[in-house]
């Protein structure tokens, strides 16, 4: 009676041993795969990394952007920093050597030293056209560094309740590579009030996101020249009615590459003048 007891005691500790030894090696084979794929993923991801270093081909070059092609037949986008030397003989068809550091944005990248390698030949081959969505990153990226813009706006005022519209402008940078001189009018039209305000005002870009990035917040402030009118009756107002307020403005805001912005605006010290402003606008 011990004896198939004995037996089976036996059997049953075996295979215990070798369903042990199955599940060990398992999980190793699956360690060793895992290192395995995140050895790869780390490989392919360091292969497919822009050097910091590119060679190729001048498409097209203009104040503030280059676009070069290398001789694996792709496209870079460079973003030209202020500081940079031009070299001579940097043009289109020019072979050169470009140094760039990465930007927050995919697909721009921020030139810092820019070497020719051999000027633009006469008899040099015709580009080929950069992607689309390339040229039209290039394109906005220009706008934005134009020093002189004009923008319309519309918004709302808030006590008074006022619906605006206006016209503004952007000069600059002046004084630092971040600060604009932003003049601009509004006119204003409630219940109760009109107005009609011209604002000097100057606008901080705020250095939290690459200059030429999607989007940039900002800062600002600025007298306030406001001439206001109050009252119920509407008819045969004409601008002697107009009470003079001066103020203070200041504001923040987001503005976009492609030319839209937003903004609060709030007004300090100036009576009838609307306590805060929501304000959408859009520069050309």
């Amino acid at each position: 009676m011990n004896m198939p007891q004995n037996i089976f005691s036996i059997l049953a500790a075996g295979l215990t041993i070798v369903t042990l030894s199955v599940a060990q090696t398992s999980s190793s084979s699956a360690q060793v795969g895992t290192a395995d794929s995140i050895t790869k993923q780390t490989v392919t991801s360091e292969e497919n990394k822009p050097p910091d270093s590119m060679v190729g081909s001048v498409v097209s070059v203009s104040r503030q952007t280059l676009v070069l092609k290398t001789d694996d037949s792709l496209f870079h986008l460079f973003v030209i920093d202020s500081e940079v030397v031009r070299p001579k003989g940097l043009a289109p068809g020019a072979r050169i050597r470009v140094a760039s550091s990465i930007t927050d944005e995919s697909g721009v990248r921020l030139a810092t030293r820019i070497s020719v390698l051999e000027p633009p030949s006469a008899a040099a081959p015709e580009m080929a056209v950069p992607p689309k969505e390339m040229r039209e990153t290039q394109h906005e990226i220009e706008k934005l560094a134009r020093r002189w813009a004009i923008g319309v706006k519309i918004g709302a005022g808030l006590d008074p309740e006022l619906f605006l519209i206006g016209a503004q402008s952007a000069i600059g940078p002046i004084f630092s590579r971040d600060f604009y001189f932003r003049p601009n009018a509004e006119f204003a039209f409630g219940e109760l009030t009109d107005m009609v305000a011209i604002n000097l005002e100057g606008a901080y870009r705020l250095p939290i996101t690459f200059r030429q990035g999607r989007w940039s917040a900002y800062v600002g402030a600025g007298p306030g020249l406001n001439f206001v009118h109050q009252g119920v009756d509407k008819h045969d107002v004409s601008f002697s009615n107009f009470d003079y307020q001066t103020g203070l403005n200041v504001f923040g805001g987001l503005r976009f590459r492609r030319g839209t912005f937003t903004e609060v605006k709030a007004s300090l010290w100036a009576e009838g003048v609307p306590t805060l402003r929501l304000i959408f606008g859009y520069t050309f």
